[in-house]
């Protein structure tokens, strides 16, 4: 039980015995650190339902608590303010609850409670994956880990853009230039081999251009009538129509695409439970589309479009099936929406990871599935993200505009390796050793600079600030977790198997640690609450500086006392688990030595 949990029945009492009044809401707050006491009980909101100094009205509430809760050792008021100080005893009864608890901050799944099923990824099978995604990626994935830690039976999915003009480009290009090319025969990963070809029908589509403006064109009839554009076009039209031999070398280039991502994933540390593919569910929503016009919910105009009208709603009118009947993303995502839970009935309610440009999009969906009665459409949620940006120059790829996924793993990988390498701590390392401590250093420093921002907020992603092994970053954490390692192993005195029913004094350095992962529960539902993964990060910081703290201030295993020495070993060692545990939400690895 927490201390909130503890206090709140005690404090309504209080009230009821000293003022005959009932309180229905208690305000608590952490209390300043240049007061004493360990949670502050804020008085002004009391002005409401008791007439009074609050000074007065706090002291006596003090009191009571002091005279009634064995865990109130004393109180001090300071202006509208109870500081209420906490016994040592209770915080060693609590710590002693949690110590061997290896799974301490997860809550329990409930069978009753419906799955939420969190969208991720969803790249175009034209190109690798780049730097945005990368974001996505990371947030998606610990978004999942988080509410599922919080409770939630949880889905990963991702919905592939694996169909349009775009991938007809890359096939038209590998058609023309391919000579054959396959990824086996060249040595290539297939998303990038696929995203070469990409790069080459653009650069024959401008040249086209230019050879046509220069015909006396404009630029707008030249981008029209490149030979090139007319093809991929026509390819287009091909697929559409299931014309075999584009089908084959759509199937064929895909799956390279395929293989090529599955790749990235592994390194990037995420996984699916489901995908979906824009192939299969853009015809998905037209029977949906038909169903709403029966209910007046959508509306046809005269040229045999098909419309919402939400300006009552503050919003647009929103086209959903065009006039020659074929399907817009807003009817893909439509069905795809349907579907999902067609295919997971225990789904109540959705996050889709994509970035803010598309917030208007997502209102828009989120509107229409609720106003064609779909219950499950209350609890949709867009975890809208911003932008990451790299310093000017730094790890441009080839095209010189996009950040490729791989190189800046392997990028951050390297980076680690070279600042490791200069503090000269890598003594006893096999080289098998030292290259997984680079990588996980590397991806530990990429994913947590990114994740310890909200997701609202754009990024300017520096590589170097981020492996740095002090401050707020990844490999600091890490360090700190290998710090605690280092210690457990040295312990060779009996510590796991003992648990102290009183230790003295708490040293305030003691305390201070153990409030810190008192937190830790409550931090989980509320990243989970606001899909946010920074609020896990930021909490595994400030519980490593507090550690830090502790660290510093008193002896561990230099303590002569057998009791404090065994508490200060159990207690590093609860941290070291919770810092694991927190990491883990945000899909980072600690290394046991570094």
């Amino acid at each position: 039980m927490s201390l909130s949990e503890i206090l709140i029945p005690h404090i309504k009492k209080s009230v009821l015995v000293l003022f005959d009044t009932s309180l229905e809401k208690i305000e608590f707050q952490n209390t300043r650190k240049d007061f004493e006491g360990d949670i502050t009980m804020v008085i002004f909101p009391l002005l409401k339902v008791i007439k009074g100094n609050p000074v007065e009205i706090g002291t006596k509430i003090g009191n009571y608590l002091v005279e009634n809760v064995a865990e109130v050792e004393k109180f001090n008021v300071v202006a509208g303010f109870l500081n209420i100080v906490i016994t040592d005893n209770y915080y060693v009864n609590f710590f002693n609850e949690i110590k061997d608890n290896s799974s301490f901050g997860f809550a329990s799944t409930s069978e009753n409670d419906k799955a939420v099923m969190v969208e991720y990824s969803s790249p175009n099978t034209n190109k690798p994956l780049h730097l945005g995604h990368v974001r996505n990626n990371l947030l998606g994935y610990s978004v999942a880990e988080i509410i599922k830690a919080s409770g939630k039976k949880v889905y990963k999915t991702q919905i592939i853009n694996d169909r349009g003009i775009h991938i007809c480009k890359s096939m038209l290009a590998w058609q023309k230039f391919g000579n054959g090319q396959t990824p086996d025969s060249t040595g290539l990963k297939g998303d990038k081999l696929v995203g070469n070809f990409y790069v080459e029908f653009d650069k024959q589509y401008k040249k086209e251009i230019s050879e046509l403006i220069a015909q006396g064109k404009t630029e707008d009839e030249a981008k029209k009538q490149a030979p090139v554009i007319i093809e991929a076009q026509q390819m287009l039209l091909d697929w559409e129509a299931g014309k075999s031999e584009i089908i084959e070398l759509w199937k064929t280039m895909n799956q390279w695409v395929y293989d090529g991502f599955a790749q990235t994933y592994k390194n990037l540390g995420v996984d699916f439970d489901s995908y979906y593919y824009e192939s299969n569910t853009y015809l998905l929503g037209k029977e949906v589309v038909q169903f709403g016009l029966e209910k007046g919910i959508f509306e046809k105009d005269p040229d045999g479009s098909v419309w919402i009208d939400l300006t009552d709603e503050g919003l647009d009118r929103k086209i959903v099936l065009r006039s020659d009947g074929t399907a817009v993303y807003m009817t893909q995502d439509i069905g795809t929406a349907i579907q999902r839970v067609k295919d997971f009935p225990d789904v109540g309610g959705m996050v889709y990871t994509v970035g803010n440009e598309q917030d208007y999009h997502f209102k828009v969906l989120f509107l229409i599935l609720k106003k064609l009665g779909f219950d499950w459409a209350e609890n949709l949620f867009h975890l809208s993200y911003g932008m990451v940006e790299l310093p000017s120059g730094k790890m441009k790829s080839r095209e010189g505009t996009v950040v490729d996924a791989d190189d800046l793993m392997e990028e951050m990988t390297s980076t680690a390796k070279t600042i490791s390498e200069e503090l000269g701590k890598l003594d006893g390392y096999s080289v098998t050793e030292k290259e997984q401590l680079f990588k996980t250093i590397g991806l530990g420093a990429l994913k947590y600079y990114i994740l310890k921002v909200d997701p609202k907020k754009q990024i300017l992603f520096n590589p170097e600030e981020s492996v740095d092994f002090a401050g707020n970053t990844g490999p600091f954490i890490q360090y700190t977790y290998a710090r605690i390692q280092s210690i457990l192993r040295k312990a060779d005195f009996e510590f796991q198997n003992v648990t102290l029913s009183a230790v003295e004094v708490l040293h305030q350095k003691e305390k201070e640690l153990i409030k810190q992962l008192e937190l830790f529960p409550e931090v989980i539902q509320n990243a989970a609450y606001n899909h946010s993964p920074a609020l896990v990060a930021n909490y595994t910081y400030d519980l490593v500086k507090e550690y830090n703290s502790f660290y510093q201030s008193v002896s561990i295993l230099g303590e002569e006392n057998l009791e404090k020495k065994i508490f200060r070993v159990q207690l590093s060692k609860k941290v070291g688990e919770t810092i694991k545990l927190a990491f883990s939400l945000l899909g980072i690895d600690v290394p046991e030595r570094m």
